[in-house]
């Protein structure tokens, strides 16, 4: 049933932002959309409410239970900057708003990779915390050992994504002589 409802989840997820996105600029009723838009936490509080109530039940800590915490830990780490990120895109698209801008090279990329780093420290303290909290909950009378490796799991996502921002940072990145040139265009015309 967990599994199923982390499906549903994550499908809802998607089903809410294409219908809050489509409302807005499609249909023309961005505050419709925005409503619709800001839904969306209320399926990460059930999966959490589930999960909770599935342990209170006698529900063996298992690998589902890890993975609804890793994405209950994403969704609050990432799910804000998703939705935003896919705003603007389809403002850009579909309603003539202003390219969104990228940071694909030198120092602005490695800055947009150590904020990457911050929101999985953040979505991976949520899942830490959670998968600590289920531990706690259930106490002596089951096997933790799934739980605790998870959170182990969110230790290394840590680690890996600092890795990752940390080569941007050592190794920049060069932007093409067309890109720098485009970069400079769109600097100028934000002044």
């Amino acid at each position: 049933m967990l599994v199923g409802l982390i499906i549903a989840c994550e499908v809802g997820f998607w089903v809410l932002l294409a219908g809050g996105l489509a409302l807005r600029y499609l249909a023309g009723m961005p505050r419709l959309g925005a409503a619709l838009l800001l839904c969306e936490p209320l399926l990460e509080l059930v999966l959490l409410v589930v999960s909770f109530v599935d342990l209170k039940n006698g529900g063996e800590p298992s690998w589902r239970h890890g993975v609804a915490a890793l994405y209950i830990g994403y969704t609050v780490g990432y799910g804000h900057y998703t939705v935003k990120w896919l705003d603007g895109h389809a403002a850009h698209r579909f309603a003539g708003g202003p390219k969104p801008p990228g940071s694909k090279y030198g120092k602005a990329r490695a800055v947009h990779e150590w904020k990457l780093w911050t929101r999985t420290l953040a979505a991976a303290a949520v899942a830490y915390g959670l998968l600590q909290a289920g531990i706690w909950y259930v106490g002596d009378t089951a096997d933790t050992g799934q739980l605790q490796a998870y959170q182990g799991v969110t230790l290394k996502v840590i680690g890996i994504q600092a890795l990752i921002a940390a080569t941007y940072t050592i190794w920049p990145r060069k932007a093409p002589a067309d890109a720098a040139d485009q970069d400079a265009e769109l600097a100028e015309t934000k002044r």
